[in-house]
């Protein structure tokens, strides 16, 4: 019972967070830079100021769908942060050319999640299978559901990973876009909030994700 609201809390939480996030990015992007700045030229500024002539910035289709692609060495931006010159674009933008400073600078903690990124990527597309079998073959086959709680740990590993390589990744971006004046200081301020609640999803997800292993570890325990 214990697992169940701690469950439930956690996906009001995630939903809150969710929205929150939604709701600043939406006022942020009313916000506009009065350097008159795009994503798209913060982003190569900050690429050029940090010594990296490798990767390219280019835009996503999708709304929130901004990442940093190692394997391409690609900054992909979405539309509405590429063209647009707001206080959330520049937040964004930074963030993610972050994330090829790390790559290029050898971060620890980018390392490590890289290298789980293809292990992950395939226990996450068979580890419910695993699970749901397991749950249901408990009693004939215990190890089958252990299976799965170990597949599902990876992705609980993953979660936590995550999280000092995006706060860095922020911490980078708004060190930068301070240092060099890319934004006045209300439009700083507007920019650290909007990426501290992207960094919150993060932390709910991780927390999530735990929460979910140790309910499958009890139903393990129970049944053996």
């Amino acid at each position: 019972m214990i697992i169940y609201i701690i469950a439930g809390a956690i996906a009001l939480i995630g939903m809150f967070v969710s929205r929150r996030l939604k709701s600043k990015f939406d006022e942020y992007s009313k916000l506009s830079l009065q350097s008159g700045l795009s994503g798209k030229e913060i982003a190569e500024r900050m690429l050029q100021d940090e010594g990296i002539n490798d990767v390219k910035v280019v835009s996503t289709p999708g709304k929130l769908t901004d990442h940093y692609n190692p394997s391409t060495k690609t900054v992909n931006l979405s539309s509405v942060v590429f063209n647009e010159r707001n206080a959330a674009a520049a937040a964004v933008a930074a963030h993610e050319v972050g994330h090829a400073v790390q790559h290029a600078r050898g971060y620890t903690w980018l390392q490590m999640r890289s290298k789980l990124v293809p292990i992950v990527s395939l226990s996450s597309r068979i580890v419910q299978f695993v699970i749901i079998g397991g749950i249901l073959l408990i009693n004939v086959f215990p190890g089958l559901l252990l299976g799965g709680i170990i597949l599902f740990s990876l992705t609980t590993l993953f979660a936590f990973i995550t999280l000092p390589v995006e706060y860095d990744a922020s911490n980078r971006a708004l060190a930068w876009i301070k240092e060099n004046q890319i934004v006045t200081s209300s439009e700083y301020d507007a920019s650290k909030d909007a990426l501290r609640w992207a960094a919150r999803t993060y932390v709910v997800s991780a927390i999530g994700s735990l929460a979910t292993l140790l309910y499958y570890l009890s139903i393990y325990m129970r049944r053996r």
